[in-house]
């Protein structure tokens, strides 16, 4: 059986793509598809590589039901583009970066985050790393209402998941 895998991409990778990664985790878990869809995060840049998401992003996380304390930072690597189906860039300057290393057989595997949100226009999901506590539950919005439509494009789209 087919199985259909997913990259999540920020930065760092310690605290948006993270965070998409533990939701859509646990969204695939619920569908009853966790043996059918392979998620990874990763980060443009190897800033945090090894270290566990942001503090800030699992205490927000945990409260809605999401554990990121087993994940850890990765820096994004070319090949990565033949491992996954689907490359998903949380900004457009993690999608300029990512494009330059993508090979054009892979350039319709990349795509922004936010264009599977259902209930948000905004273009990119912003770096909470600045900010406070309310950025950090904003962009948990923000990635539950694109995981959603995400899962919902998958189940739509892949015959093999019906």
């Amino acid at each position: 059986m087919k199985r259909y895998s997913v990259l999540f991409c920020c930065t760092g990778n310690i605290c948006r793509s993270p965070t998409a990664e533990a939701i859509f985790m646990k969204k695939v878990s619920d569908a009853g598809l966790a043996e059918r869809v392979i998620i990874d995060s990763a980060g443009t840049h190897g800033y945090h590589a090894g270290e566990p998401p942001d503090p800030r992003t699992q205490i927000v996380a945990k409260a809605r039901g999401y554990d990121l304390s087993g994940l850890r930072a990765r820096r994004f690597e070319r090949d990565d583009f033949d491992r996954f189906d689907l490359v998903l860039a949380m900004d457009h300057d993690n999608r300029a970066f990512l494009s330059r290393l993508c090979p054009p057989a892979g350039e319709p595997k990349l795509k922004l985050m936010m264009e599977y949100a259902r209930s948000y226009t905004a273009p990119e999901v912003p770096d909470p790393y600045d900010g406070g506590p309310e950025d950090f539950e904003m962009v948990l919005d923000m990635l539950e209402d694109a995981t959603e439509g995400l899962l919902e494009t998958i189940l739509r789209t892949q015959a093999s998941y019906r």
